[in-house]
């Protein structure tokens, strides 16, 4: 399983989902449909994916070192 963190690539809003897709194996477009089904749901799933959107890290780059 990949790091936890947002990816600078392939990122519609935030990253948050296209992170869990990566962690858990899945397409990001797979996650998104799944966190728009949860948000028809009662609680605070929009509220846990902004606080998920401040906690995770970005991604970092390889940066070639002098």
């Amino acid at each position: 399983m990949a790091a936890l963190a947002r990816p600078r690539d392939g990122r519609v809003i935030g990253g948050v989902c296209a992170a869990l897709a990566r962690r858990f194996g899945t397409s990001a477009t797979t996650m998104r449909v799944i966190f728009v089904l949860s948000c028809l749901l009662p609680g605070p799933q929009f509220l846990l994916y902004i606080a998920l959107w401040i906690l995770l890290p970005k991604e970092r780059t390889h940066s070639a070192a002098w």
